[in-house]
């Protein structure tokens, strides 16, 4: 055999290599997301369609120092002292005080899942009555003067007698990344348009200006685990639907430069994660916000996958280190969460986005198998893409 043909012949072996491992999935990856979520997505859309709209104004609590357009939450894990029952409130980690104030967080996330859910519906079937609605929503939460929200979250977090608010409380608005994106659907098949739009938008990027210039913005993007890496997928979120070219580019390099080096370790695991009191569950949510972070990124930023600081950090390594504890829990190297363990693993963007970026079967097969949405109230608050359909290209 010729030199030629030898060659020939490792070109079409690396070639086929290439195709069956390529950072591209070879399914047509929106009609088999389809054909998995079509009858749930549908199913739920039509009980949103009659849902009530609840914002922030119908709802209000006598310990908060804000007004009625005042987003107001108070810190989980915050609990009555035994030894002073009057007085501040003291932390137990990892456990739920179920009295604290929660329902402007209730009201959020019920708009997380129902307007993705209506624009999940309206992509399906091309009607105009599902895309109505949820404007109807966006509207009433981030447009109207008589209930929309104020683009801040001042008085989120509170602690009782210690602090009115603080900037932790900024990942209550993770919610708002998923009803973003359904926004942008909306705007780009032209049914989010003129006054609407633009009011939308203009909520945002004041939201954006909020939590990039507040003291209490800066505090939960320095604030160095999972909290850090929420702020960056919010703040690239919403600089993408408005625009802001020069904020993504920073929360690019303040993922390659402070998320990546500072949270991972080469073996792929977040270390201030798995030393907490929930670390499966603080991982695979870390992971998440991670991935979806560079998913959003990617659009401007396509190679922003292969970015590593150095020779041992990888973001694959990250979804390569949670992946045998997804499949199989029981395997689980640490400690088991103190609450709900048993309510994890969910269908994980991760592992949805791992697929779309390096083409690995694996990620998509796992993903399938796994619940896409659950009633137990703290899943839901962790659980935050929920509507894959209006994620994936097709």
């Amino acid at each position: 055999m010729s030199k030629r043909n030898n060659t020939l012949i490792l070109l079409f072996i690396v070639i086929g290599f290439i195709s069956l491992s390529g950072t591209r999935p070879a399914v047509n990856l929106k009609k088999e997301v389809l054909k998995l979520e079509k009858e749930r997505v549908m199913e739920d859309a039509e009980a949103y369609l009659t849902a009530e709209i609840q914002t922030v104004t119908g709802a209000s609590s006598p310990r908060s120092a804000g007004g009625i357009h005042d987003f107001y939450s108070e810190g989980d894990y915050w609990w009555p002292d035994s030894a002073n029952p009057e007085g501040p409130y003291v932390k137990h980690d990892g456990l739920t005080n179920p009295d604290n104030f929660i329902e402007h967080r209730v009201r959020m996330r019920r708009l997380s899942l129902i307007v993705p859910g209506l624009v999940a519906a309206y992509t399906i079937k091309n009607d105009e009555k599902y895309a109505e609605r949820a404007i109807e929503h966006l509207t009433a939460w981030f447009a109207d003067e008589e209930t929309r929200m104020n683009p801040d979250m001042l008085y989120s977090q509170a602690i009782y007698g210690r602090v009115t608010g603080r900037g932790i409380g900024i990942i209550d608005a993770i919610h708002l990344v998923e009803v973003v994106n359904a926004a942008m659907v909306l705007e780009d098949n032209g049914v989010l348009k003129g006054e609407d739009l633009a009011q939308i938008k203009d909520w945002f990027a004041s939201f954006n200006e909020w939590i990039t210039t507040h003291p209490y913005g800066l505090a939960e993007k320095n604030n160095g685990n999972n909290h850090s890496t929420c702020w960056a997928m919010q703040a690239a979120m919403y600089a993408k639907f408005t625009g802001n070219d020069s904020l993504l580019e920073e929360c690019r390099d303040f993922y390659q430069q402070t998320l990546l080096p500072e949270q991972m370790i080469a073996n792929g695991s977040f270390p201030k994660e798995t030393k907490r009191t929930k670390p499966y569950g603080y991982s695979l949510f870390n992971l998440d916000a991670m991935y979806t972070l560079l998913h959003i990124l990617s659009d401007k930023y396509p190679d922003i996958w292969k970015y590593s600081p150095n020779d041992s950090l990888d973001i694959r390594q990250a979804v390569e280190f949670m992946y045998p504890y997804i499949k199989d829990k029981s395997t689980w190297p640490y400690q088991a969460d103190v609450m709900y363990f048993e309510d994890w693993p969910m269908r994980h963007a991760s592992l949805l986005f791992a697929y779309m970026a390096f083409g690995d079967q694996k990620y998509f097969d796992l993903w399938k198998t796994l619940e896409p949405e659950s009633e137990k109230n703290e899943v839901v608050r962790n659980f935050f893409v929920r509507q894959p359909l209006l994620w994936v290209e097709g």
